[in-house]
């Protein structure tokens, strides 16, 4: 089985990649990983910026698992430190996070970018709130829009 989050360093810098093959959407388990992976980086003196990004060249991230959530995954899970995805919550952090976002940006996932400190993103890169159209509130993305 393939690790849902690869983590590198290199120097100052940690490389935290989402890597949930087909759509790179994250459950519950998922973001507590994301959300250490996250408290790490803050609490180590040494590492100075973060870079988030997605394997595959389709989706970055649509958000929450929608296949998680038909097995029984309550929306209100315990997403762990930081809140789903890691950072949207994160204390203290102090620190840049850049989102290197190379596909698909949905729901969470946009949110989840929108956490970051700077979003590059690719010229396929794809940005959307859909939860607008079934009336909605997309969590937390409708307070950090300008």
């Amino acid at each position: 089985m393939t690790e849902p989050i690869i983590v590198e360093t290199r120097g100052p810098v940690m490389e935290v990649t989402i890597n949930r093959p087909r759509a790179n959407a994250i459950d519950a388990a998922t973001s507590r990983i994301m959300g250490d992976v996250f408290a790490t980086f803050r609490d180590d003196p040494e590492l100075r910026c973060a870079i988030l990004t997605a394997a595959g060249e389709k989706f970055f991230c649509p958000g929450w698992d929608l296949k998680a959530a038909a097995a029984g995954e309550a929306p209100d899970s315990d997403y762990g430190v930081g809140g789903f995805g890691g950072l949207q919550q994160l204390p203290g952090l102090g620190k840049p996070v850049i989102a290197a976002i190379n596909g698909l940006a949905f729901g969470g996932g946009f949110e989840i970018a929108l956490s970051a400190d700077l979003i590059l993103a690719a010229d396929h890169a794809t940005f959307a709130l859909p939860e607008i159209k079934s009336g909605t509130i997309a969590d937390a993305a409708t307070i950090k829009l300008p």
